[in-house]
């Protein structure tokens, strides 16, 4: 009776009304929320499957190759290249001189062009069983060698009198960065020609597996998943404040959210705290393997 005397029943329906349309707006947000959780799963699931089916291809390609030919075929030599060893043997390619069009150089990616397979003959499916990889040879066989190189040029195939060689494609030089993300690390380094000048880092708390009793594991892996977007969104947030060329190491699985802040990335094996697993991830993603063709 009071409330309508003072004009306040109104007013009280109206605020019934709001309450009940924002409680309406809530569960939309919360079943979108839910919707992103799922998606995000998927996507894991399915980047997964993708790299075991990549996987299986490659040991299938490689089973081809030794059916055709390739059975007795092995590398001449296998080395991990860094430091004062790349620097001598970049140096070593350096100084190879010939008469005009007498050494090959080329980038081979997905499939080896014909040049590359004339001078190489019947050790051509090791440049495949290399690749992507740069391909250094010369039409006398004395040279017959593949690098992968860190930062990868685009695809070329080149005949002259000495190799192409440019040194950015296997060692840091000038201002950079070398970033590592993880589902629950993070690191970042700034680089001035290999020296570090900057540091940022941090963790986030991510759930590990499901153990029994508790929650659901449907439940689990919802909190798991908002958990891991959480720090994607703050690994996000801080990779896009670089200003240099960013190389990006890390997890297969999430380094395809941040194709589009990168020069180049890379999937690598480090772990630990974001400091010391850094310095594991520079280490690695700046060595180029050598293979004798």
């Amino acid at each position: 009776m009071l409330d309508r005397l003072l004009g306040r029943e109104p007013l009280k329906e109206r605020i019934d009304d709001l309450e009940e349309e924002l409680h309406h707006t809530e569960r939309e947000l919360e079943a979108e929320r839910e919707r992103r959780r799922e998606a995000v799963t998927d996507r894991q699931r399915a980047d997964e499957r993708v790299n075991r089916l990549e996987d299986r291809v490659a040991e299938l390609e490689g089973r081809v190759e030794d059916t055709t030919g390739g059975a007795d075929l092995s590398f001449r030599r296998e080395e991990s290249l860094r430091g004062g060893r790349l620097d001598a043997v970049l140096g070593r390619l350096e100084s190879v001189e010939s008469d005009p069009e007498g050494v090959l150089s080329a980038f081979v990616d997905e499939g080896v062009p014909d040049p590359v397979a004339e001078t190489l003959g019947d050790r051509t499916p090791l440049a495949r069983r290399a690749e992507p990889c740069l391909v250094y040879t010369d039409d006398a066989g004395v040279v017959a060698v593949s690098l992968d190189p860190p930062v990868a040029p685009d695809p070329f195939v080149e005949w002259a009198d000495g190799f192409r060689v440019e040194r950015s494609w296997f060692e840091p030089t000038g201002a950079h960065a070398v970033g590592l993300v993880r589902a629950d690390v993070f690191a970042l380094g700034g680089y001035e020609d290999g020296e570090r000048v900057s540091f940022e880092g941090f963790t986030s708390e991510v759930k590990g597996d499901h153990s029994k009793g508790g929650f659901s594991q449907a439940r689990f892996e919802r909190i798991r998943d908002g958990q891991i977007d959480e720090h994607l969104d703050r690994c996000r947030e801080a990779l896009e404040t670089v200003d240099v060329p960013l190389y990006l190491t890390g997890e297969r699985v999430v380094l395809s959210e941040f194709e589009d802040l990168a020069a180049v990335t890379r999937p690598v094996d480090a772990t630990g705290d974001p400091r010391p697993a850094l310095a594991d991830a520079v280490h690695e993603f700046w060595t180029t393997r050598l293979r004798g063709l």
